[in-house]
């Protein structure tokens, strides 16, 4: 995307920094409640009280208005059970949904793109014999809102390890349990909550309400709605990394074979890690999973033959059903394709700010350091660059994006502004145009440095594959 000011037309950057009509409420009302889940709701004080009923108060007039209110009464006489618990977390979900439904429209139109339509909430689903276990999930996670972050130690904490381990086994469950399972690892490496110097507050205040909100039946619904035949065209790929897993989400233009409309979609992969493992050593962990990180890196595009998609755009991954395609450039891609590719919906419960990753392409921008970190002025305004979230498993640098002229980014949204996440830029080296790409090792690489990183973290990954070998054959 060019500035509008700059001849492109495309993007009316002023839009990204102008205010959005109820933003700020929200988010108060919910910060009032996650500040009251730092003491726990057993025995609410009058401060905490007051957090409680202004969520409840956000939500008036909504069909939660009345289910909300009767919770936020029993908490604040310290008489709340798991219903009520969950209510609440329905109302603090409900209010960032709004917030994220509200500044994706915004970034649509300032993109001009359409925004996505609703996804309908997925149906009941999931076998009986799953309906305890996820009760002892409500009841753990219950606990927890009692007893506040403040109150947390090992014996509550460790609650949730017996739930973890009989929830792992069932693939139905497997989403939940690697939820609670992060959850738990934060809290304990945090516990004795009573010495906390820091909190944080809404981080796991999100990780609480929505662990609780997926143990209800039908929250995660059917994986796959449709097919998708067609070419799909890599743009970049985003690495998240956690102490002990790994996932790699390519994200990608697909072309329909029929003609239809171009659209944005996804393809992730996920896999255990131990922290010995970083760097380069991660694609070894994910080669496996995903052929499309070999495209990536190729820099080409792939074909797909009736793959599996959801409604919100995430292609349910199987290499039998794709084949490598002819080469595609990932600027050219979001030059000629991405400003016409219609983005997917939201799932009710992913409707989330943290959650907005809209691919897009800068140019006409002016690269600026400062003691707020690296900026590209655009249009008169300053637009953060989130230089932290590029990944140490590839050549992309935030020197490279502090050099660049054009850059392919995920505009993401955070602390009350938008940022900019590097996918890849180009900048110039010897008078030609070279591009530089965070996933560029993805698939293997022949770069120097590259090759280094990769032989460096092979002894790691193949002594931990044998270990596991070993425990298999027991």
């Amino acid at each position: 995307m060019v500035p509008d000011d700059a001849g492109g037309g495309l993007m009316r950057t002023d839009l990204l920094f102008d205010p959005v009509d109820g933003l700020d409420e929200a988010l108060a009302a919910v910060d009032a409640f996650d500040a009251a889940l730092v003491a726990g709701l057993l025995r609410p004080q009058p401060g905490q009280a007051a957090g409680v009923v202004e969520l409840a108060d956000a939500v008036a007039g909504t069909p939660l208005a009345a289910r909300v209110a009767e919770a936020a009464d029993k908490t604040v006489a310290g008489a709340a059970g798991e219903d009520h618990f969950v209510a609440l977390a329905a109302a603090r979900a409900a209010l960032l949904g709004s917030v994220h439904d509200a500044l994706t429209a915004r970034v649509a139109e300032a993109l001009g793109r359409p925004v996505a339509e609703e996804v309908a909430p997925g149906g009941a689903g999931g076998a009986d014999h799953t309906a305890n276990l996820l009760a002892a999930a409500r009841s753990w996670l219950s606990d927890l809102a009692r007893a506040g972050w403040q109150g947390i130690d090992h014996e509550l904490v460790g609650g949730a390890a017996p739930v973890v381990s009989a929830m792992l086994p069932d693939p139905a469950l497997r989403r939940q349990a690697t939820l609670l399972d992060g959850f738990a690892a934060e809290l304990a490496a945090s516990c004795p909550g009573a010495t906390l110097e820091r909190i944080p507050v809404r981080r796991w205040a999100d990780l609480w309400s929505r662990a609780l909100l997926l143990t209800l039946p039908g929250a995660t619904g059917a994986p796959a709605a449709d097919t998708a035949t067609g070419r799909l065209l890599p743009l970049g790929v985003d690495v998240q990394e956690h102490a002990t897993a790994v996932q790699a989400q390519v994200h990608a233009v697909f072309e329909p074979a029929d003609g239809g409309a171009p659209r944005l979609v996804r393809a992730s992969a996920s896999a255990p890690k131990p922290d010995t493992v970083v760097g380069a050593g991660l694609w070894q962990l994910l080669r496996p999973h995903l052929s499309l990180l070999t495209a990536v890196s190729e820099g080409r595009a792939m074909d797909l033959d009736a793959m599996p998609v959801t409604a919100e755009g995430d292609l349910v991954w199987d290499d039998a059903l794709a084949r490598a395609g002819e080469p595609a450039d990932a600027f050219v891609t979001a030059r000629v394709a991405l400003p016409t590719a219609a983005a997917a919906a939201t799932a009710p419960l992913d409707r989330h700010p943290a959650r907005i990753a809209v691919p897009v392409l800068l140019e006409g921008y002016e690269a600026e350091q400062d003691d707020d970190g690296l900026a590209f002025r655009i249009a008169g305004h300053r637009l953060p660059v989130d230089t932290d979230r590029i990944p140490a498993a590839g050549p992309l640098t935030a020197e490279a994006v502090a050099a660049s002229g054009a850059c392919l980014a995920l505009l993401r949204w955070d602390a009350g502004e938008f940022h900019v996440q590097p996918l890849a830029v180009e900048r110039t080296v010897r008078k030609k145009a070279v591009a530089v790409h965070a996933g560029a090792w993805a698939g293997g690489t022949t770069d120097k440095a590259g090759v280094r990183a990769e032989k460096a973290a092979t002894g790691a990954v193949d002594a931990l594959r044998e270990r596991a070998g070993r425990l298999l054959r027991k």
